[in-house]
């Protein structure tokens, strides 16, 4: 089945906007004559089922369009191939003219030019298949899906696949960097659950790549994010999934305190792999607060499993029995796209009261501060999972670099508005998960060589740091698959 690509209005509303306000003259400044060149070759060499667009067209603005504002950029042209042949054809010409290009595929990662470029950007909407294998228990997604399409697609058949849990993510980058889900706790990460990905090599060869076809290229695409070729396809397992209970609780700041001691309570003593929650301290509007998600695998949690949440005062409250759809849905992570937006992280092993408070301090202090420099939004998401959610799988993975230890991430995100203000963000994000990293050191932790999460790691972020002593065997493993260094010539990390 092929779910319908759609975008969110802020994102309509973005397009219009890059269409309207980009000058021939910015596009100038990247040799457009070079560029041009290859779009030409790639538009007359594929098949009918893929095309190349150019700025004016709301294809192209779409195709160039992301997330956070602060990653798009103006391209020479869009390639939006519809065959995993023609983007091998596409590679190809990039490879021997030397072209910069950029694989999008739901365009959610804040980091400058890891998806966008000034060359050729290729978009990858056209790979929207969800195709379910009842006798395998497996789904075969797209890359140009977001992982909304993908529950839709699987609901009618009563199974679900371990994927994003909020609204707007794209399935081929959460994929391929690892991939925290609702259901992690119960499965791994997603990256545990592929079983094959159909693969474009930077020779142009397409190959189904599995741990038996090639254990080497398989461990290195578990986690090692476009180094290697792109995806165009990804198998994952499936699991059964009904009804799901939970939702989004909106707290004031008086009730914060409240909000810290029952988050705490349940980082260090849930036991039950079908419950998990986000705690979110946010500072918007001036203020701070909470935005709470709380997750259950079934229609109705044990009691007392998140009585404590329910009895804080609330400002707005979206709790039901539900489908997974549904509560994925009803997140606002949607509410700042188009706004310029970085992320960064640390990896820790609990959540006490100690290291809350000291993020809630975080969170006030950069809300009022950065709120002068165009600050909207200032967010720190508490993500507690058991400490067995590295255990699903035996199978050597490029992320993580070490299964001994079950890393908690904590997710960082702030927004604002000015292109001027782009490295005083980026440096006081980079400060603040230093600062809440020294903190969590010396309350005992031992994460001084913990490895991060790449998803949500700024763009800066040494490999070391996220793929420890696995550094050099990706290098050499790059080395053979991609010789000429084609994918050297795409945004991302690189090894």
């Amino acid at each position: 089945m092929v779910p319908k690509f759609h975008l969110p209005l802020t994102a309509v509303t973005i397009l219009s906007s890059l269409v309207s306000h980009v000058s021939a003259t910015d596009v100038e400044q990247h040799d457009l004559a070079l560029f041009n060149g290859t779009c030409a070759q790639i538009a007359a060499a594929v098949s009918s089922a893929s095309d190349v667009y150019y700025l004016g067209s709301l294809h192209y603005a779409k195709d160039v369009s992301h997330w956070a504002s602060s990653n798009s950029q103006v391209a020479a042209c869009s390639f939006e191939p519809g065959t995993a042949a023609d983007v091998g054809i596409a590679l190809q010409i990039l490879g021997t003219n030397r072209t910069p290009f950029a694989v999008k595929g739901g365009g959610h990662t804040s980091n400058p030019g890891f998806s966008s470029t000034n060359g050729v950007q290729i978009a990858m909407y056209r790979f929207s298949n969800v195709d379910y294998d009842a006798t395998a228990q497996t789904a075969t997604i797209g890359a140009g899906l977001i992982w909304d399409d993908v529950y839709n697609a699987l609901e009618p058949y009563g199974v679900n696949v371990v994927g994003g849990r909020v609204t707007g993510v794209g399935v081929a980058g959460l994929t391929l960097g690892g991939g925290y889900s609702w259901l992690t706790n119960q499965h791994g990460l997603t990256i545990d659950t592929v079983t094959a990905f159909e693969l474009v090599l930077p020779s142009g060869t397409v190959t189904t790549v599995t741990e038996a076809s090639d254990p080497n290229l398989f461990f290195g695409l578990r986690g090692g994010f476009n180094n290697f070729g792109i995806v165009t396809r990804f198998t994952l397992k499936t699991f059964p999934q009904g009804q799901v209970w939970g939702g989004l609780i909106t707290i004031t700041e008086n009730n914060i305190p409240a909000v810290t001691a029952a988050t705490a309570n349940f980082a260090a003593n849930n036991t039950d792999p079908k419950a998990a929650i986000i705690t979110t301290y946010n500072f918007l509007l001036g203020q701070p607060g909470v935005s709470q998600l709380i997750f259950y695998d079934g229609p109705t949690p044990p009691a007392g499993t998140f009585d404590e949440f329910l009895a804080i005062p609330y400002l707005t409250k979206d709790i039901s029995t539900r489908s997974f759809s549904s509560l994925v849905t009803a997140t606002p992570s949607n509410v700042t796209a188009g706004t310029r937006g970085i992320f960064n992280t640390v990896s820790l092993l609990e959540y006490p009261i100690a290291l809350l408070d000291a993020i809630v301090n975080e969170t006030i202090y950069y809300g009022t501060t950065l709120g002068l420099a165009t600050g909207t939004v200032i967010s720190y998401d508490v993500e507690p999972f058991l400490p067995t959610l590295f255990d699903h799988s035996s199978t050597p993975s490029a992320y993580p670099p070490s299964r001994t230890q079950g890393l908690l991430p904590l997710y960082i995100y702030y927004a604002w508005e000015l292109a001027t203000s782009d490295t005083i963000f980026q440096d006081a994000i980079r400060t603040s998960a230093a600062h809440l990293k020294s903190v969590a050191i010396a309350e005992g932790q031992d994460i001084a060589d913990a490895a991060v999460y790449g998803n949500y790691a700024i763009y800066d972020t040494p490999l070391t740091d996220i793929y420890g002593a696995n550094v050099p065997t990706l290098k050499t493993l790059r080395a053979t698959v991609d010789p000429t260094s084609v994918m050297g010539l795409a945004g991302g990390r690189k090894f």
